[in-house]
């Protein structure tokens, strides 16, 4: 008896002992995850890491002083009669009727304290608890003392309300005895639906063949061997394997050992959280792939985006607008001034466009900032023309790019919410360019000191012309009327008053022609310069609108592959 002891303590022993601390760091590592990811990847595959996060919140919460065993079989396997020997009472219903165990049944060892809230929480009835603890057994259970055994109702059950209940509570336990019969043992549902699954939890299974009485000497070590290689298959290399039988405390024996040990170590809920996420750290590799992703939006294709929205936002068309406004106002600052009536009939080009509401040459400043997140009156809607087709279609690639470029290394949950950030805020985008251009200065509104030069000059040489046309006038007066005539001063040959006239009108002329190519230098400036601003805003609502969310994004993976690299480290 002692030997066959030895060898159950050497087959559950583990090499680790869990850290609670390491397991509880794990546990915010996979809930900074999802918090992480929120938004950005599908739901249905977090629920998994949801589910685990708030039951093992829950259970690391609830008694750790507490092993919940649960003893899982088919139907007739002799799990019923198994606890009521462990318990050496009939707490459980044993019979042929199928289904025998409907509900669970729980025996606690020793106190109650932490094993009433332990049990509400795994959620088997207060009619099927019971306390194993009475004064005539003095010491003998004490090894026991901390143990929950829940008896489930059978897996393979016809009625699907237990195997329901069959998988709620094997989510729960701490550990998972798993009691299999010498005729069913090799059972395909056991195999493919329960055991094949539980790789991540080998440290809290054992597989039992009960009812080993039944057996010949010489047929049983065959048989353990068989199911040993059916349990190696399906990934749960040592996990003890051992024979019991209920007929007997010999029988049942290595069971209690497992308990004992089990309930001694109190590793077990540390153990099977830990499997819990592996589990899920396994499930969730997938989603943020096995190499570092460098994806990121490079300055070419922001340059290229800047562009297309540039163009669609009408930016050419006000740079052009800005010119001929410039020289629109030029010419009526520096021209001839008895011809700036005439100029004045013409329209501001900008006031066309509704980006100018001053009078020619003296109009009104529109907002300095181009910056959209910058608190300022609001702005009229412009009259740019509305982006063709072209220019639609251009944005839309660009943003094709600026998707591609950033999620082509990533999973392709991710490569996908990268595209849906690229264009989360397009509908918002318009008004934002919009805003953008009208809210740039186009720098045409202030008046350069040149144009006050050649404006006074120009006044000059018209009061000349003028003064010079009204002496002539007078002249010709005086000798209507038979007057002495005027003593005109000479220049040369030529009377003042005929030199003030027309050098008046040459020299503005003149002064007309010198001006209209500076003019013409100066308005291709302000376009360049209006141009540039424009651009510079433009950019601030591409970057704001369109690579801030997919930036946003490219952070969330690399926090949330920093955080899942966390919870995977189980050591």
């Amino acid at each position: 008896m002692t030997d066959i002891l030895g060898r159950v303590r050497d087959a559950f022993r583990t090499d680790q002992r869990a850290d609670p601390d390491r397991l509880v760091e794990r546990l915010h590592a996979i809930n900074r995850f999802l918090h992480t990811v929120d938004g950005h990847l599908p739901d249905e595959r977090l629920v998994a890491a949801h589910t685990l996060v708030e039951r093992a919140g829950t259970r690391l919460a609830l008694s750790l002083n507490h092993t919940v065993v649960a003893l899982a079989g088919a139907t007739g396997s002799g799990k019923s009669s198994l606890f009521n020997s462990l318990a050496r009472f009939e707490m459980s219903p044993v019979g042929v009727r199928r289904p025998t165990t409907g509900v669970t049944h729980a025996c606690v060892w020793g106190p109650l304290d932490g094993a009433t809230r332990l049990l509400d929480w795994v959620g088997v009835l207060p009619r099927h608890r019971f306390v194993r603890e009475s004064a005539l057994d003095g010491a003998d259970e004490a090894a026991l003392h901390g143990l929950v055994l829940l008896d489930l109702p059978d897996f393979d059950s016809v009625e699907w309300s237990h195997r329901t209940e069959v998988d709620r509570l094997l989510g729960l336990v701490d550990l998972v005895v798993w009691v299999v019969d010498p005729q069913k043992y090799a059972d395909r549902v056991l195999h493919r639906g329960y055991l094949r699954e539980l790789h991540r939890h080998r440290d809290v299974t054992v597989v039992l063949l009960n009812q080993a009485d039944r057996l010949q000497p010489d047929e049983l070590p065959r048989v353990l061997a068989d199911l040993r290689r059916l349990v190696d298959a399906d990934q749960l290399s040592g996990v003890p394997v051992l024979a019991t039988s209920a007929l007997s405390d010999t029988g049942t024996a290595p069971l209690r050992s497992v308990l004992e040990q089990a309930v001694a170590e109190r590793q077990a809920a540390l153990r099977r959280l830990s499997g819990d996420v592996d589990t899920v750290v396994e499930g969730l590799a997938d989603l943020v792939g096995t190499d570092r992703a460098d994806g990121d939006v490079d300055r070419p294709t922001i340059r290229r985006l800047i562009d297309a929205l540039a163009g669609a936002a009408g930016v050419p068309a006000v740079a052009e607008a800005t010119e001929q406004a410039y020289r629109h106002r030029a010419v009526a600052a520096t021209g001839w001034p008895l011809a700036r009536g005439l100029r004045r009939l013409r329209p501001d080009p900008l006031r066309r466009l509704h980006l100018g509401d001053g009078v020619d040459g003296d109009p009104a400043p529109l907002p300095a900032s181009a910056g959209l997140g910058i608190q300022r009156p609001p702005l009229a809607a412009t009259s740019v023309p509305e982006p063709t087709a072209a220019q639609r279609s251009a944005v839309g690639l660009a943003l094709r790019a600026v998707a591609d470029r950033a999620g082509t290394t990533l999973p392709a949950p991710w490569s996908a919410a990268v595209a849906t950030a690229a264009r989360s805020r397009l509908a918002d985008l318009p008004d934002a360019l919009d805003r953008a251009v009208a809210g740039t200065d186009l720098g045409v509104e202030r008046r350069p000191v040149w144009w006050r030069v050649v404006n006074a000059v120009q006044w000059l040489v018209t009061v000349a012309a003028t003064v010079g046309l009204g002496w002539l006038i007078l002249g010709y007066a005086v000798r209507a009327l038979g007057l002495p005539e005027l003593d005109y001063p000479m220049v040369g040959v030529v009377p003042l008053p005929t030199v003030l006239l027309l050098g008046g009108l040459l020299l503005g002329a003149l002064l007309s022609l010198l001006a209209k190519p500076v003019i013409r230098w100066a308005a291709r400036r302000a376009r360049w310069r209006a141009e540039g601003r424009m651009h510079d805003a433009v950019a601030e609502a591409a970057r704001g609108y369109v690579v801030a969310p997919v930036r946003e994004v490219l952070r969330a993976y690399a926090e949330a592959r920093s955080a899942l690299a966390v919870a995977a480290k189980s050591r």
